[in-house]
């Protein structure tokens, strides 16, 4: 039988006819195939059609309700400038006026490129058409011979930083895969005695800190999971360090530490009167008890941290044996970080800076900046350091940089998890930034003699000063704010400096990649985190000047708005308390406690229905930057510059969410 026969056979035949094919290229099986490609054809474009039809009624009301969202904000946005109350306004006036002459600059070349004037260098005084253009064809040579070579050598210098920088990026990496590849941790020294279990008395004393001011949402959860804390009641003492200036919170708090005081849990409530310094002050004011003598070690825990009662225990231990270890940083986990597109990239952030900078300088340098909470020091360690200053907003890393000098090590552990959460407002998150920012800066400036002076090894003191300080703390943003916010729109007007693609597109996506690999689940928001890291580099910017040189807000503290997010496990733990806690604190309460009391529900009453009331800022610097990078993209859309228009493009309108506050909670 020849391999192109079908046959086919059936019981019942009588009614069916077959038709037996020898030849595919027979007219019955071209037709029937020719009517089959056909009406296939048809309900594929059919398809395709009903697709294109129904993504356009999705897209309109998408559009209709971001409109609506961003008109809703501006209704109920706060006028409140925070450039004049962060007194950045020559920053906004810089840029405000670098916006006014991009647009003077796009209405002159849109002009010229509906005259089909030549936009480029090919220049002949001789074709020009009248005054006009002779005048446009001498600014063309005027800023390719006197402001091309300036803005070309600014490019060049920031590219350079850029480079080097993402080569710090780049060996952090490696050694990160070299510590998951070799499975490298911090063990305990097993030569030494450890506590025994069954003796209370081989437990060393440890001092637990609490930190907080004005911490309403949660001081109850802070002080509940350290008073959990696995760990002999007679070997521990819970400070909670209370800066608040809400006198009726003042006696909740005092109320919640006599609540696990009767439990038999050793607490003790501490308030200021005098409450200078912040943070630093109210630490350094506690260090001065006379009973803390007795103690070996202290934990420091900010108030929206909750430890998990085995952390002293694995934790305290890493220190026997090992005389010369100051300080067992913990890392930070967020039980809030899925709950916006804001705390999604904060998340990517901290996963690099925990998992990546602390975990490889901890393991290759014995060093890292503290983290201010969730760590253990060694109470010796902080003494012959010179104790807690309040020079700089920075108190965590001035003490860490101190001990440094004075030869004491530090191990990170990235397997110790504190839960915490993360500013889910942007405002909130941008106070925060600025701090974290500026601190530094101020640090530098008072560290960079004793440094000079210290008695360390020359390569620590290069990497003090020229990697931890100068490339990770003032470089980073220097760079990110100059080079795409700056050079990249005014090469768009200057097209003889245009910057090269791999500088726009390659490099940040290849290092967006390497800082996202921590958080591989993060992968989806990879475009967002970049575009939004260059949002936040002028905040970053400006707290780097303003640190560095004094300026504006820079000695300024602002506590982070905190939520009071718990965990499932958290909840169900506090449920049975919480159901009794508010008769407890009535029946210990004095009469003015209960006048206090009193007015505290008059107040939650009101505020009740304040909730409701939520507005947003309009930030002014952000919406000025917005509409100077969407003037460039329009500009690099003139001479299809390709990669540069879409960078801008979206850059322009990450910087148009952020200005009208659009990512993140709204503030209450």
């Amino acid at each position: 039988m020849a391999p192109s026969s079908v046959v086919v056979t059936l019981d019942k035949s009588s009614s069916i006819s077959l038709v037996q094919v020898n030849d595919s290229e027979t007219p019955v099986f071209l037709e029937k195939q020719k009517t089959a490609s056909t009406k296939q054809f048809s309900w594929l474009l059919l398809l395709k059609a009903q697709r294109i039809l129904s993504f356009f009624p999705w897209l309109t009301m998408g559009v209709s309700k971001t409109i609506k969202s961003v008109k809703k904000r501006i209704a109920l946005s706060d006028s409140v400038k925070d450039e004049v109350k962060y007194k950045e306004r020559v920053m906004y006036r810089f840029i405000r006026a670098f916006l006014a002459i991009s647009v003077v600059a796009l209405l002159l070349e849109l002009f010229a490129y509906f005259q089909n004037w030549d936009l480029n260098l090919n220049l002949n005084l001789n074709e020009a058409m009248g005054l006009l253009h002779l005048s446009y064809m001498g600014w063309i040579s005027f800023r390719a011979q006197y402001i091309a070579p300036s803005v070309t050598m600014l490019s060049q210098f920031c590219v350079l930083l850029f480079l080097i920088q993402s080569l710090d990026r780049f060996i952090l990496g490696i050694g990160f895969f070299w510590i998951k590849f070799k499975k490298i941790k911090p063990m305990i020294d097993i030569h030494h005695q450890s506590v025994d279990l069954e003796d209370p008395a081989t437990f060393p004393m440890v001092l637990v800190q609490i930190p907080m001011c004005n911490e309403r949402e949660v001081y109850q959860q802070s002080i509940a999971a350290a008073c959990q804390l696995d760990w002999p009641k007679d070997r521990i003492l819970i400070q909670v360090l209370d800066d608040s200036s809400d006198e009726i919170l003042q006696v909740l708090i005092r109320n919640e530490v006599d609540l696990w005081k009767e439990k038999g849990v050793n607490i003790i409530y501490r308030h200021r009167f005098v409450r200078t310094g912040y943070k630093a002050g109210n630490l350094h004011s506690a260090m001065s008890c006379d009973y803390v003598k007795n103690y070996e070690f202290v934990a420091i825990l900010d108030a929206d941290f909750q430890p998990n009662p085995d952390f002293l225990k694995l934790t305290v231990p890493h220190f026997k044996g090992k005389p010369d270890l100051g300080l067992v940083q913990a890392r930070w986990s967020f039980v809030n970080k899925d709950e916006n597109l804001l705390t999604r990239l904060q998340n990517i952030n901290l996963c690099f800076h925990f998992e990546v900078e602390q975990q490889v300088n901890g393991h290759f340098l014995n060093f890292f900046g503290f983290n201010g909470t969730a760590g253990v020091w060694r109470i010796k360690a902080l003494e012959e350091s010179g104790g807690w200053l309040e020079r700089t907003t920075v108190e965590d890393m001035d003490i860490a940089v101190r001990a440094h000098l004075n030869g004491w090590k530090f191990i990170y552990l990235n397997d110790v998890r504190v839960l915490c959460e993360l500013p889910e407002s942007y405002e909130a998150y941008k106070k925060q930034q600025h701090r974290w920012h500026s601190g530094p800066m101020q640090l530098f400036r008072l560290c960079l003699p004793a440094i000079l002076s210290s008695k360390i090894s020359k390569w620590k003191k290069i990497n003090l000063i020229f990697l931890f300080f100068l490339l990770r703390k003032m470089i980073l943003p220097f760079y990110s704010f100059t080079l795409f916010c700056v050079i990249l729109p005014l090469t768009m007007f200057i097209p003889e400096a245009e910057l090269p693609i791999w500088v726009i597109c390659y490099v940040p996506v290849t290092m967006s990649i390497l800082n996202i690999l921590p958080s591989p689940k993060s992968f989806p928001f990879l475009m967002p985190y970049l575009l939004f890291e260059n949002t936040m580099s002028v905040t970053k910017f400006n707290a780097m000047i303003s640190g560095l040189f004094q300026l504006g807000s820079a000695y300024e503290w602002v506590v982070t708005k905190k939520t009071g997010r718990s965990s499932e496990s958290d909840l169900l733990a506090f449920a049975e308390r919480e159901s009794k806690g508010e008769d407890k604190i009535q029946r210990r309460l004095s009469e003015s406690g209960l006048e206090m009391l009193g007015k505290l529900k008059e107040q939650e009453a009101p505020a009740v229905d304040n909730n409701n009331k939520k507005k947003n800022k309009i930030y002014r610097r952000e919406l000025a930057l917005a509409f100077l990078l969407l003037t460039a993209a329009a500009r690099s859309l003139l001479s299809a510059h390709g990669i540069h228009f879409y960078f801008l493009l979206f850059q322009g309108l990450s910087f148009l969410v952020v200005g009208l506050d659009l990512i993140g909670e709204q503030v209450t």
